[in-house]
């Protein structure tokens, strides 16, 4: 009975190594490949960069480190096929940053939040009702670039973009086509250190007045419609890279906005999984992931929020994605399915 049993357990194991190879090699098509990915250089990308890469991961391929890249040296460096991919592309507000026939060697994929890329400049609400502020021209007028000018300069200080981000070259424009040069001061230092100030100077009752996105925590912990208010440009004038999208840049509905419709100036972009082509076409798992791969832009912001608060190692964001998985199963685990029947 004994030699019958040990028998039979031998059968059931050889039979089990028989099958498992091909079963590992469905759950894991990436066995063998290594991925070098990139992540911008803004934290509230960090979220869906981790998802993706941690995603990859269960697909079976090594995934390094990303490299941290400003937007135009990026789109060189994926096109040239330096880096493989990242999550943070913002499409159509990025289209000036690409190099010349980038389309040639890389593309954009998915939807990781289709019309997600909301961008504009927002004003402490006690300052917009106690000065009547509607747009950035009213900051010509000397009343308000003394309300807001906190180094003594004669100018409005504006929280801006730091160099490399796409949001710099519009804010310029706008200097540019309002002729704002000389009433607003663009402060371009660390972003996250420049809203922390101006978190820290409304709650000191300051006049804040800054430039920002979502997703992002900053509209969480000051609140348009609460304690602040969304503003117009003075007009539509679109740069080059805009005119095709002009008609994105007047949105509706906007929560905390001085008007609505409101003249945002900026595109309202989609945010897209940006890889090189060469990459792509070697890995049609990845390819089918990117394409279903999409986020609520509020689980982002949440996230995002919870980075602000203190949560922002690298350790931090990958429990945060260890709780959205856990939260998400069957979403997940259809993303998985879908990539993994691609490598078939």
């Amino acid at each position: 009975m004994h030699a019958l049993a040990r028998l039979f357990i031998t059968f059931i194991v050889c039979l089990t190594l028989t099958t498992i190879p091909a079963s590992a090699d469905n759950m894991k098509p990436g066995k063998g490949t290594t991925v070098q990915p990139a992540r911008a250089t803004w934290n509230t990308g960090f979220f869906q960069e981790a998802l993706v890469r941690r995603a990859l991961e269960e697909l079976g391929y090594k995934v390094k480190r990303p490299k941290d890249l400003q937007n135009p040296i990026f789109y060189k460096s994926v096109a040239l096929g330096d880096v493989d991919y990242w999550t943070n592309g913002w499409f159509p507000n990025h289209n000036s940053q690409l190099p010349k026939g980038f389309y040639d060697d890389a593309d954009v994929y998915g939807y990781v939040v289709k019309a997600g890329g909301l961008q504009g400049y927002l004003v402490s609400k006690r300052e917009v009702e106690q000065y009547n502020i509607r747009s950035l021209d009213d900051f010509k007028r000397d009343e308000v670039k003394k309300a807001f000018d906190s180094n003594g300069d004669g100018k409005a200080d504006l929280t801006a973009c730091p160099p490399g981000w796409g949001c710099e070259n519009v804010i310029a424009h706008h200097m540019k086509v309002y002729d704002l040069d000389d009433h607003i001061n663009p402060v371009k230092a660390s972003y996250e250190a420049g809203m922390a100030s101006a978190l820290g100077n409304y709650k000191s009752g300051l006049p804040i007045f800054f430039y920002t996105w979502a997703p992002n925590w900053t509209i969480f912990k000051l609140k348009p419609g609460k304690d602040v208010m969304w503003i117009n440009v003075p007009k539509i004038i679109p740069k080059e890279s805009q005119k095709s999208a002009a008609d994105r840049m007047t949105v509706s509905g906007i929560e905390g906005a001085v008007s609505d419709p409101i003249k945002l100036g900026f595109v309202v972009s989609d945010i897209r999984v940006v890889a090189n082509k060469k990459f792509i076409a070697k890995n049609p798992a990845i390819k089918k992931f990117f394409e279903v791969f999409t986020l609520p832009l509020i689980d982002i912001n949440e996230q995002n929020t919870r980075m602000n608060e203190g949560e922002k190692s690298q350790k931090d964001i990958e429990r945060h994605v260890d709780e959205w998985i856990a939260k998400n199963p069957d979403k997940w685990n259809g993303w998985l399915a879908e990539a993994r029947k691609a490598a078939k």
